[in-house]
């Protein structure tokens, strides 16, 4: 099957839902890309769902590069998209354009998200000149959910969703080739989809975007701290696996493991000559 290139997401608006998920390692990357998802992010959330940190704003590049390799070693398919940590672009926006450049020469990324901020549309603009593609992000950005009043819904009131709405128009003006709605009401994802041309991905944003993303680990149940109102839980791996290494546990306090069957032999005869 051939791979997924950013011209093929642009033209699937209209045509058809586009589908989205992280990932963060081969296995799980290897196992979506089969599945048939059309884009992989490796998202910023690798700071919370992986790495056990309370905040993505507390990843940085060392550590998304590192994950970013590991999943595009595992994709033939899909569009991988690397996640720009905060640090990357936002406190340091000279080096923007640097760090952007590392996902696409370092781990093969076909292209980067990143969140919008009071200097957005001038990194995504030198960004995007440096011939990068750019997913950008609206709605709740949670690098700076602080200055938002917390992870909260986004334009419930006029004002902020007539804001977000020219965020996203910016973004499109800018170049981007699609844009991320987070927690945004339904009615007003459906206002900016149609506004458009670049396709829109919705979590927490309702039906009407042209695709939507969720974060694996929480549509596995392999994240238990919490979830938001948003996921699915489409199987609940927590509670199998924990199952898994109790029984393992238990088998080998009784000596049942390992069993003949998982032994390797040596021939009598050899170990004679011991």
């Amino acid at each position: 099957m051939d791979k997924i290139t950013i011209d093929d997401i642009l033209a699937l608006k209209g045509k058809r839902k586009i589908t989205m998920l992280t990932a963060y390692d081969y296995p799980i990357a290897s196992l979506v890309d089969r599945a048939g998802i059309d884009i992989i992010l490796v998202g910023d959330s690798l700071a919370n769902v992986v790495l056990g940190l309370d905040s993505t704003t507390k990843v940085g590049m060392t550590e998304m590069l590192h994950h970013a390799k590991a999943v595009r070693r595992a994709v033939n398919r899909a569009l991988v998209v690397g996640d720009m940590p905060y640090e990357s672009y936002q406190i340091n926006t000279e080096e923007s354009v640097k760090n952007a450049k590392r996902f696409i020469n370092e781990a093969d990324c076909s292209a980067i998200k990143l969140e919008w901020f009071d200097r957005c549309p001038e990194v995504t603009r030198k960004i995007i000149e440096a011939g990068i593609p750019v997913m950008g992000h609206i709605g709740l950005t949670p690098q700076t959910a602080d200055k938002l009043g917390g992870f909260k819904v986004q334009g419930k009131d006029a004002d902020t969703a007539r804001r977000l709405i020219e965020q996203a128009q910016k973004l499109e003006n800018l170049g981007c080739f699609s844009v991320l709605l987070e927690c945004v009401p339904d009615k007003l994802s459906e206002i900016i989809t149609k506004k458009l041309k670049i396709p829109t991905i919705g979590i927490g944003a309702g039906v009407s975007c042209d695709g939507q993303v969720l974060v694996i680990n929480d549509m596995l149940g392999l994240f238990e701290r919490y979830t938001p109102k948003f996921v699915k839980k489409y199987l609940n791996l927590s509670p199998l696996i924990l199952k898994a290494i109790e029984d393992y546990k238990n088998e080998v306090l009784k000596g049942e493991f390992p069993a003949p069957e998982h032994f390797f032999s040596i021939k009598e005869e050899e170990l004679k000559k011991i």
